[in-house]
C-alpha cells in the first residue's frame, strides 16, 4: 500500500503515519508547518519531509489512498491534484474504518469523559494481555502512541463529533460503525460547529443508527438528555445496557467501587469517573473481561493526560491540572475533586480559550459551574480572542454568566500570577481547568512552588 498524508504534522495524523509505516506501507506526507513533538516524532522514523510545504509531485497515479488532515484547506494544491486524478481521498476516520472492516469495532462517544472511558479499556485489555488496535485522544501510560494500526483482530477508537475533514463536515463518529458503542452523555458546546442544541443533538443519533446489526450501545442513563435521546430512538436489532454511578466508597482521599461484588481500590475520582469506569467495565465484559480482572487492572489506572492530572503534591497541598473547558466538564471536575477531599479548601482557576467558551452569548451556559470552588478565578486571553478574530468579551458579562460570588475574571497573566502567588494553600488543593496554555504560564514550576510552601 502507498499512502500518502496532506498535514502529516497532525497531531494525531503523523501517529497514524508511523503506525501504517511500521505496518510495511510506503508512506509520505507534507505540511506548511511542523511543531514538536511531531516534528521529532517524524525525524526519528525517516518520515519528516525534506521540505516544508506542499509537494504535488508526490501525488501519483499509484498511490493507493491519499489521507486528509484537518489542518489543510479546500485549495490545497495536493488535494486539487487528488481529486484530477480520481484518488481515493480519505479524512483521518474513514482511513481508520478502512483498516478495521475485519476487526471487532468498540468507539467510545460523549460530549465529555471520551478520552477517560477510552483509556480505561485500553489499560485493561493491555493489563489482561488482548490484542487491539486503538485510537485515542490524548498520551497515555503504558502506549508509546495515541494511534495504532496492526492486524489484531480489535480496535478501541475514541469518537470525536467534529468534522472529519475540510471536505468531509459530518461528525468524525459517523465514520467507525461501532459493534459496541458507547455514549458518554450530552452537553452543548463548540457552537461555531453545531450552532443550536437540536443539530447538535441529532449527530448523537445518527450515531446510534450506525451501530452495527447485533451490536450493544452502552449509555449513561443519569443523562436525562441522552436517556430520552436513546427511549425515543429505539432499535430492535441491537442490545442496550444502561449505566450510572457504581457503588463506591471514599476514604482519606482514596475511592474504592464495587462490581459485581467485587471491590478494588482506585487511582482516579469523581463521579464522572467513575462512570466512565462502569461504562469501561460493561465494554470488556463483552471483551470477555470479568469484574475481578477488570477491577484488579484499574487499580494501577492513572489516568489520561490532563484529566485531573496530579501535578505536584505536597503535606498540605494537591495541584491538579484538568482539560476541562466546557460547562458541564468544569462542573464535573470542581465537583470531583471537592467531593474527594471535603475538608479541603478548593482553589480553581479556569482558562476561557475556545470559540464557544470565549463567546459572550455562550456565557450563561456556565452558570453554577464553579459553584463547589472556595476560591475560583477565569482567565482568558486578548491574544486569543484576536487570534480567533472575536469580539471584545466584557469582564461583566463573564462574571454575570458563571453567577459564581467573589469571582475574579483576569485578562493579564502578571495580574492572574500575583492572585495565585499570594492564595492561602494550606489544607487546600489547586485545579487548574484549561484546553489552551495560560497565555504561557509555566503551571508545573508554579505548582512545585507552591506544594513545598506551607501558605
Amino acid at each position: 500500500m502507498k499512502i500518502h498524508f496532506i498535514s502529516i504534522g497532525g497531531s494525531v495524523m503523523h501517529q497514524l503515519a508511523i503506525a501504517l509505516k511500521r505496518k510495511k506501507y510506503l508512506v509520505s506526507g507534507t505540511d506548511d508547518e511542523i511543531f514538536e513533538p511531531a516534528k521529532g516524532n517524524l525525524l526519528a522514523e525517516g518520515l519528516l519531509p525534506q521540505k516544508i510545504g506542499w509537494d504535488t509531485t508526490l501525488i501519483t497515479p499509484d498511490v493507493d489512498a491519499v489521507i486528509l488532515g484537518m489542518h489543510a484547506k479546500a485549495d490545497n494544491p495536493e488535494l486539487q491534484k487528488a481529486k484530477e486524478l480520481g484518488l481515493p481521498i480519505y479524512s483521518f476516520p474513514e482511513y481508520i474504518y478502512q483498516e478495521s472492516k475485519d476487526k471487532k469495532r468498540v468507539v467510545v462517544g460523549g460530549s465529555h469523559g471520551k478520552t477517560t472511558t477510552t483509556s480505561m479499556i485500553m489499560h485493561a485489555l493491555k493489563e489482561n494481555n488482548h490484542s487491539f488496535d486503538y485510537l485515542v485522544g490524548a498520551k497515555l501510560n503504558g502506549f508509546e502512541q495515541s494511534v495504532n494500526i496492526t492486524d489484531a483482530p480489535l480496535i478501541v477508537c475514541e469518537g470525536d463529533e467534529y468534522p472529519a475533514s475540510v471536505i468531509e463536515k459530518k461528525p468524525k463518529f459517523h465514520f467507525l460503525y461501532p459493534h459496541v458503542a458507547v455514549l458518554t452523555g450530552i452537553a452543548w458546546d463548540h457552537i461555531n460547529v453545531f450552532p443550536t442544541f437540536d443539530f447538535y443533538v441529532e449527530q448523537f443519533v445518527i450515531f446510534i443508527n450506525r451501530i452495527e446489526p447485533g451490536g450493544i450501545l452502552i449509555y449513561n442513563e443519569t443523562d436525562d438528555v441522552l436517556k430520552k435521546l436513546v427511549a425515543d430512538n429505539k432499535r430492535n436489532d441491537i442490545r442496550y445496557q444502561p449505566y450510572g454511578v457504581p457503588e463506591h466508597t471514599i476514604s482519606k482521599g482514596i475511592t474504592t467501587v464495587t462490581i459485581d461484588g467485587i471491590s478494588g481500590s482506585l487511582s482516579v475520582f469523581g463521579n464522572h469517573n467513575l462512570m466512565n469506569l462502569y461504562a469501561a467495565y460493561y465494554v470488556c465484559a463483552e471483551l470477555g473481561i470479568e469484574a475481578k480482572n477488570f477491577l484488579r487492572s484499574m487499580t494501577n489506572f492513572t489516568g489520561a493526560a490532563k484529566r485531573l492530572e496530579l501535578i505536584a503534591s505536597g503535606d498540605h497541598t494537591n495541584v491538579y491540572r484538568d482539560f476541562a473547558h466546557a460547562p458541564s466538564k468544569v462542573k464535573a471536575s470542581v465537583q470531583a475533586v471537592k467531593q474527594q477531599f471535603p475538608d479541603r479548601k478548593l482553589i480553581g482557576l479556569l482558562e476561557l480559550h475556545t470559540y464557544s467558551s470565549l463567546n459572550a452569548d455562550f456565557m450563561e451556559e456556565y452558570d453554577g459551574a464553579l459553584a463547589a470552588l472556595d476560591e475560583a478565578a477565569v482567565f482568558f486571553s486578548k491574544h486569543a480572542l484576536a487570534l480567533k478574530r472575536m469580539p471584545e468579551l466584557p469582564v461583566d458579562i463573564v462574571e454575570k454568566g458563571f453567577n459564581k460570588e467573589g469571582l475574579h475574571v483576569f485578562t493579564n497573566k502578571d495580574e492572574l500570577v500575583a492572585w495565585l502567588t499570594t492564595r492561602q494553600t494550606k489544607n487546600a488543593n489547586i485545579l487548574f481547568m484549561s484546553s489552551g496554555n495560560y497565555d504561557g504560564l509555566d503551571i508545573f514550576s508554579f505548582a512545585q512552588t507552591i506544594t513545598k510552601q506551607i501558605r
